[in-house]
């Protein structure tokens, strides 16, 4: 009779990613440091304005340090549109998973027209006027790329949209309804000062008075 051998288990692998190494977040967060800065330079001098060096010193970082992440100040710019989409797709999610699946079409617009104006006017927002200024910047690759996600943003809307035109509530065509409620929120970044006297809450109330003819 053969004597049984022990067969050493081998270790279980653990699922998912592997965590990150300290130095793999720290350059995380000097990408995104390097990100935000770009956004707020490029807002406020424009594109063409703006050199490698005021991004820099803004992050707190030399110039040459900035290449070790980006190889160009267009792909900064790049970077700064399709990560703040990133950032408002995460956060329009959130807001209708927020609500549950019980929510009327009516409370599912609200939150996305609420969510909508802080992407527009919080303090993450550099990102807008950048898209709206300095578009043509872009490669026609880049456009694409950025636009694939605004079309997945805006297309979030349209079950809300499509519902309440069914009823009758919303009058007209949910595609064209789609682009004028963008056209007209997106404006308020124009405008809207968040130390004035009218909240996001009220703003959106006002919004939806104005979009579909009732509080």
């Amino acid at each position: 009779m053969q004597e049984s051998k022990d067969i050493a288990t081998p270790p279980r692998r653990g699922r998912g990613r592997p965590p990150k190494s300290a130095q793999e977040r720290n350059e995380g967060n000097r990408r995104n440091e390097l990100i935000l800065a770009a956004g707020r330079q490029f807002r406020l001098k424009g594109f063409h304005g703006t050199s490698t060096r005021d991004i820099a010193a803004a992050a707190g970082m030399q110039s040459s340090a900035m290449f070790y992440f980006f190889e160009s100040k267009e792909a900064m710019l790049h970077e700064v549109m399709r990560s703040g989409m990133d950032q408002a797709m995460q956060s329009q999610s959130a807001a209708l998973a927020a609500l549950g699946s019980r929510a009327n079409a009516l409370e599912r617009l609200r939150a996305l027209v609420r969510n909508h104006l802080q992407v527009l006017v919080g303090p993450d927002s550099d990102f807008i006027p950048v898209m709206l200024y300095e578009w043509r910047v872009l490669t026609v690759a880049q456009r694409l790329d950025v636009s694939a996600q605004k079309d997945l943003y805006e297309g979030q809307w349209m079950p809300a949209l499509n519902a309440l035109h069914r009823t009758g509530r919303l009058k007209a065509q949910p595609e064209i309804a789609r682009l004028l409620i963008f056209g007209a929120l997106n404006w308020t970044a124009q405008w809207y000062s968040p130390q004035g006297s009218l909240s996001l809450d009220a703003l959106t109330t006002e919004a939806l008075a104005l979009f579909m003819g009732e509080r």
